[in-house]
């Protein structure tokens, strides 16, 4: 029987709910493109609760148990002494979650002899070191769209955020206060503007989507060009590099996966290039940005704001410059973690380890590594390579608080 580790965020502060503000979720047929939701033969769980804290357990003990394996559950994944390093020594599954990653470095994998599987229960699998997983044949495994769309509407509501000035003009409110000249002195339209998208893929596009009816301009950079359709039917403009794409935008927002191509793209040289005043959104990985050079843009005026849910590492240290810079809008890893989507990637992750424990395949598009290679999704966007140096600095948070 297989011992399965499931790294999850902490339950509230208040305590695991009893009760939640909605009775229950739309019904969503499908996304997108026609890729069909997640299809397991089962969930233990109730859509619209509370499923990634530790509480919540993913829906996932009662299956796994059912069948005699092993789960233990944890939100201690930081440093040498905390559950998932005790934990990793027979450890066949290891689940996390991107908002609370359990990174996997090159040495954590070779602390885990029996790991078979790296789950991540959402998007985005650089908290694994790649090339680790390559060399030992460990099979990584991401619920691909699960929440994607999610992840889109936050990113159009942190753009509507700092180009309104939303957040300084509530804190006048809270403070009792009616400044209305110091709500304004930084508060434009949107309509207009330029904006582009570095990766127009599941997450990139569907933001030009539901950009378009504000009658902004809408720019994108890919490697991988849409087609000529849809180009035609969203007015875009494609840029061969993301430095031509830079030198035009209002706004820029970053929807594109962190491997050692992508990790400091953002930095003291690149943001050179874009407008004095534009605006940056990132809710992709933190570490596709040079940390300090993001915070001295905002404090000389070459960028007017900044927002995103992604820090690297995560959670991000008391002290991480984030927190304090000018102009930010900052909020933990969330935008893909709402009650809706974590009732996707729950139903994802159970049908992932439904296949592999009964021996049929993982979709194809839920694949970043498997049989000692690159595969499926992790084909198309990835690289080789490992992004997770520095992570362990994410141990700092665990200390301070």
């Amino acid at each position: 029987m297989a011992k399965v580790v499931c790294v999850l965020y902490d339950d509230p502060v208040d305590g695991y709910p009893k009760s939640y503000a909605r009775d229950d979720l739309p019904t969503i047929a499908g996304y997108p493109g026609g890729q069909t939701l997640p299809t397991p033969k089962a969930v233990d769980f109730q859509p619209g609760t509370l499923l990634g804290s530790v509480s919540g357990e993913l829906g996932l003990r009662k299956y796994l148990e059912s069948l005699g394996h092993t789960l233990v559950v944890t939100s201690d994944k930081d440093g040498p002494d905390s559950v998932l390093e005790r934990e990793l020594h027979d450890a066949e599954i290891v689940i996390s979650q991107p908002f609370w990653p359990a990174y996997l470095t090159a040495e954590r994998i070779a602390k885990a002899p029996k790991l078979k599987l790296a789950l991540t229960a959402g998007i985005g699998s650089d908290h694994v070191d790649l090339q680790a997983a390559i060399e030992r044949g460990v099979t990584v495994a991401e619920v691909t769209y699960c929440n994607s769309i999610s992840v889109s509407e936050h990113v159009v509501m942190m753009i509507l955020g700092l180009v309104r000035n939303y957040i300084p003009s509530y804190q006048w409110v809270v403070k009792g206060g009616w400044n209305i000249a110091d709500c304004v002195t930084r508060s434009y339209d949107v309509e207009g503007m330029h904006v582009g998208t570095v990766a127009a893929g599941r997450i990139g596009l569907a933001v030009l989507r539901r950009l378009k009816p504000f009658d902004m301009h809408l720019h994108y950079t890919d490697r991988h060009r849409l087609p000529a359709e849809v180009e035609q039917e969203l007015g875009l403009t494609w840029h061969a590099t993301r430095e031509e794409m830079y030198k035009v935008c209002d706004v820029v927002t970053l929807n594109c996966p962190l491997h050692p191509e992508t990790e400091h793209m953002i930095n003291e040289d690149t943001l050179k290039l874009f407008k004095r005043g534009a605006y940056l959104v990132n809710t992709a990985r933190g570490k596709l940005c040079d940390r300090d050079a993001i915070a001295r843009a905002l404090e000389n005026g070459q960028l007017a704001g900044y927002a995103g849910d992604v820090w690297f590492p995560q959670p991000a240290p008391k002290d991480h410059p984030w927190r304090t810079m000018p102009h930010h809008g900052m909020t933990p890893h969330i935008s893909g973690t709402s009650l809706s989507a974590q009732a996707r990637y729950a139903a994802g992750t159970r049908e992932i380890l439904e296949c592999y424990f009964e021996g049929r395949p993982i979709r194809d598009e839920y694949l970043i590594v498997q049989g000692g290679a690159l595969a499926g999704t992790g084909a198309h966007s990835y690289s080789k390579g490992n992004a997770t140096g520095g992570s362990e600095e994410a141990a700092k948070f665990k200390k301070a608080g």
